[in-house]
């Protein structure tokens, strides 16, 4: 107990593609073809490489910021649960977090596979979804601190609790 180490999770110790998928949603050989893609959108944006950025970055690599990023999406852990699991601060883990974000909406973006955020018109909507053949909807259910005025509260009431049975 008289040294304490801090915990840090890295892609070098991931052993097998499962791990891989489960840890990034990325095969091993995606992780690394789209490291290179990351590299050079991240030195387009800086006007630097991240070697000559990292004296002052926990995060000293490009395979490791990737890792970093693709990790917290996949796990949905807290700030709290990453910077333990990391070995960084809260603000760190912010910062590195919106990093990895910018950069890959550029990559996205720049591929032309970045995800439509918003329709400007019914017609546009329709428009959209005939350019492709499967739509992906995210409907997973966030949970929110209750409000103490119930007004508020019956707003945000889901229902899910009232079920019906299909013969009543």
């Amino acid at each position: 107990l008289d040294k304490i180490t801090k915990m840090a999770i890295s892609y070098r110790e991931i052993r097998t593609e499962r791990q891989w998928r489960s840890s990034t949603g990325l095969t091993k050989d995606q992780f690394f073809k789209l490291v290179e893609q990351f590299r050079i959108e991240y030195e387009e944006v800086f006007d630097e490489c991240l070697s000559e950025a990292s004296n002052h970055r926990i995060l000293k690599t490009y395979e490791d910021l990737l890792f970093f990023g693709l990790y917290s999406f996949k796990s949905g852990l807290t700030y709290d649960l990453l910077a333990l699991s990391f070995g960084m601060s809260n603000s760190n883990i912010y910062e590195n977090q919106s990093l990895v974000i910018r950069i890959l909406e550029n990559i996205l973006s720049a591929t032309g596979d970045l995800p439509l955020r918003a329709v400007e018109s019914e017609e546009a909507f329709k428009s959209y979804l005939q350019q492709d053949s499967t739509l992906l909807i995210d409907v997973t259910e966030q949970k929110i601190q209750r409000s103490v005025n119930q007004d508020i509260q019956k707003e945000d009431y889901s229902g899910k609790k009232k079920y019906i049975p299909p013969n009543a």
